[in-house]
């Protein structure tokens, strides 16, 4: 990737995003030839989140660069893309994605889902150590490192992220003390891994029927929430008015702004809660609670379960969930473009260790889900509602069905809720494997 890539426009870039999802949906809706073959084979969501990382990879863009003036001073720049469409866009898709929800019907998904989100977890916990162990093998420098330069405690950073979240990830560096100054790789691999294994999922939705033969998987449950959801949008469907797209507008954002005053009044002051706790452990904890993103996510949802059982569920006749596609879309775009795909090369070490530690995750996942007989939607959300947080498990669920991101939310709090507590556990397990 160059230092300085050849646009550094906001404006701009969100313009070359747009025409590349343009682009990807002109295409995919060919009706024959190539491309109609093409997606067959390679979903569209999953080109989504790839032509960005393209557009990165070749110094088109970027979502972060560095510049020297004369004096030789540096002056760290970034896109401000990912930040609005992540505390905006999301935020806003879920409440337009939620309004149509049957909350009775989720919640009769039944147990499957949990199983396959704790399997998620636990293949996180003990992948790491495995990775530790089998990699030492090859190359003990990798693992090595004593005090703060210990690899091992930055891998604890790493199971903080791919159990809960941003708030865990800084939990678990704050804890153990890992150099800042090295701690920039680890927020490498966990981005680089944690896409691959997203692109990976991606690619596995436009399969999930033949996946789901070979699980022999009963996803009747899945069907009836989706039928219960097209049946009730087939019966509201309306030529939507300028005052029915002002209203949707009105509903998504003016819940986002709540969501975003409440995050704000509310992480503070549990932080001061959290900080006055007497037990470390209780209070290392319960740090996801100071997370703005956390609140702001949990409230927006909360708000849209809430008018789901008010008229404005009927908003969906008027195209609500397809915007709440559109916001989706623009944000998988923003993730994708903060991959380089050649950079996977830089630290081949540190990426063989991130790489062994989700393939033992994604193991676990397949092995539980072939002997429950679950889902790929439940093994797919499961993953990355531990991996990918309340950023991304909505945006794979919803590639199943826009109804369905609800799910994807709902086990990501639960994510947050126990990330730092599990990291804690598989940070012990580091430990003991970088010692053996």
């Amino acid at each position: 990737m160059l230092d300085q890539p050849l646009f550094t426009d906001d404006t701009i870039v969100f313009g070359l995003l747009m025409l590349t999802l343009g682009f990807i949906f002109y295409t995919e809706s060919r009706t024959s030839g190539f491309w109609h073959k093409f997606y067959k084979i390679v979903p569209g969501l999953f080109m989504a989140y790839m032509l960005p990382a393209v557009l990165t990879t070749t110094g088109l863009i970027a979502p972060e660069w560095e510049t020297v003036n004369e004096a030789g001073e540096v002056t760290k720049h970034s896109t401000n893309l990912y930040y609005v469409a992540s505390r905006y866009l999301l935020p806003a898709a879920l409440v337009l994605m939620t309004l149509s929800i049957d909350l009775k019907a989720v919640f009769n998904l039944g147990w499957k889902a949990l199983i396959m989100f704790f399997t998620g977890t636990i293949g996180i916990i003990i992948g790491g150590p495995i990775a530790i162990l089998l990699i030492s093998a090859f190359s003990p420098e990798t693992v090595g490192g004593v005090g703060p330069d210990a690899v091992w405690r930055g891998l604890s950073t790493l199971a903080g992220s791919w159990i809960g979240g941003g708030a865990n990830q800084t939990a678990m560096l704050e804890i153990y003390g890992y150099n800042q100054s090295e701690y920039g790789k680890m927020v490498f691999v966990d981005i680089v891994v944690a896409n691959i294994w997203m692109a990976l999922l991606l690619i596995g939705i436009g399969k999930r029927n033949i996946i789901n033969k070979w699980l022999k998987a009963d996803t009747s449950s899945i069907e009836d929430l989706k039928e219960k959801v097209s049946t009730f949008a087939a019966k509201v469907k309306r030529n939507p008015s300028l005052t029915d797209l002002m209203l949707i507008a009105a509903i998504a954002f003016g819940t986002v702004s709540i969501a975003h005053l409440g995050a704000n009044l509310l992480a503070p002051l549990f932080d001061n809660v959290v900080a006055n706790v007497q037990s470390e452990t209780m209070r290392n904890s319960l740090t996801f609670l100071s997370s703005k993103f956390f609140w702001m996510i949990s409230i927006a949802t909360m708000i849209a379960i809430a008018l789901s059982f008010t008229k404005a569920k009927n908003y969906e006749g008027a195209g609500a969930s397809k915007f709440g596609s559109v916001f989706i879309y623009i944000l998988v775009a923003s993730i994708g473009m903060k991959i380089d795909i050649m950079s996977i090369f830089d630290n081949p070490g540190l990426i063989a260790i991130g790489l062994v530690w989700m393939l033992i995750h994604a193991l676990l996942l397949i092995g539980v889900a072939k002997l429950i007989k679950a889902p790929y939607f439940f093994l797919a959300v499961g993953s990355q509602a531990n991996v990918g947080g309340a950023a991304s498990a909505p945006i794979v669920a919803s590639a199943f069905h826009p109804s369905l991101a609800t799910v994807g939310v709902l086990l990501a709090v639960l994510g947050y809720a126990i990330g730092t507590i599990g990291a804690i556990i598989c940070t012990s397990l580091l430990q003991i494997a970088s010692a053996g």
